[in-house]
């Protein structure tokens, strides 16, 4: 049975790493006594003794934990934007290819992905890595998150019963185009320049669109029926699934809950030969944040790579929606 430790455990992802882990049987969940939580020595042996460690911190705290490590064998998934970037550290998204799944298995320290930038990269890199947009592409994304992204003040915010009117209403931020998740969605896909980048977060819990506009004329080969069938071709496992109609049924819309609550992620691209809209829809703390962390952790212990995820279970989301978001609503 392998220990595993989730500092940060109170928070938004880590509540839904435990929730994923806390009936597992090959698994013992390691923690720290209420008391002894801000007590550095205790902390330092909890992850000394586990086999793997998930940090959901702010990122100064997620570089102290570090630190802390001296286990060799003690293998790091850090969930902030720390070490997203680091050579040395491993891009926990394996769907983007063999080199990363095999450094994912290789590696002691693995960066979890952006919620954001989960979305961008998985429609972006395959067209880089084929050669379909160039790396000096200019590009913009549109990308709309539920206000659980923003952690237990934002949260608390839109759940307050004396919430400002204005939270209605979706919010654009990080207008000043220098958001966390830009020196990633730049650095992983291999762009020279970061796309122009538009989040807004909207009154849901979680959920998640994201949206990348191209003119055909952009593209240095292919076209709309090209992108399709090389999404089709990558992206044909359970996690991240590319879908022929992400508006089957809805006369053209989509919506950003369509993946609420699953540890999965659709891709799809749309439109016409003159214009396109590739689109990557998911759960900003499923596969954007902790399933992406917990199926990196199954593919370091060698379990099934959707062991413990929410992947089919209808049944399990609804229960989830009408205990969490609806209540949300009311």
């Amino acid at each position: 049975m392998k220990k595993v430790f989730i500092d940060g455990s109170s928070g938004t992802t880590g509540l839904r790493i435990r929730e994923r882990l806390e009936s597992r049987k090959d698994i013992e969940l390691l923690t720290i006594a209420e008391e002894k939580r801000k007590d550095a020595e205790e902390k330092k042996k909890i992850i000394n003794q586990a086999d793997v460690v998930f940090l959901c911190l702010p990122d100064d705290a997620a570089r102290e934990s570090v630190a802390l490590v001296e286990n060799p064998n003690t293998v790091v998934i850090d969930a902030s934007t720390a070490h997203r970037t680091l050579p040395d550290w491993a891009y926990g998204f394996p769907e983007l290819g063999e080199s990363f799944e095999k450094k994912i298995l290789s590696s002691k320290r693995i960066a979890v992905p952006g919620c954001h930038a989960s979305g961008f990269i998985a429609l972006v890199y395959p067209l880089i890595e084929a050669g379909f947009l160039d790396k000096s592409a200019l590009l913009s994304c549109h990308s709309i998150t539920g206000y659980s992204g923003g952690g237990k003040s934002m949260i608390a915010q839109y759940e307050s019963e004396e919430r400002d009117y204005e939270l209605l209403a979706p919010y654009q931020y990080g207008i000043g185009q220098n958001h966390k998740h830009l020196k990633e969605m730049k650095g992983i896909t291999g762009l020279e320049n970061a796309p122009v980048f538009c989040p807004i977060v909207s009154d849901f819990y979680s959920g998640m669109l994201v949206t990348v506009p191209l003119f055909k004329k952009q593209l240095q080969k292919g076209g709309l029926e090209e992108i399709r069938e090389l999404y089709r071709q990558k992206y044909a496992g359970e996690t991240v699934k590319f879908v022929e109609k992400m508006d089957e049924g809805k006369a053209g819309f989509v919506s950003a809950l369509e993946r609420c609550y699953y540890d999965t992620m659709w891709v799809t691209a749309e439109g016409n030969e003159d214009r396109i809209i590739l689109m990557a829809v998911y759960d900003n703390l499923g596969k954007g944040a902790s399933g992406a962390a917990v199926e990196c952790m199954n593919l370091v212990l060698g379990a099934e790579k959707t062991e413990g995820l929410v992947v089919t279970s209808r049944e399990h989301r609804q229960q989830w929606l009408d205990g969490k978001w609806r209540r949300n609503q009311g």
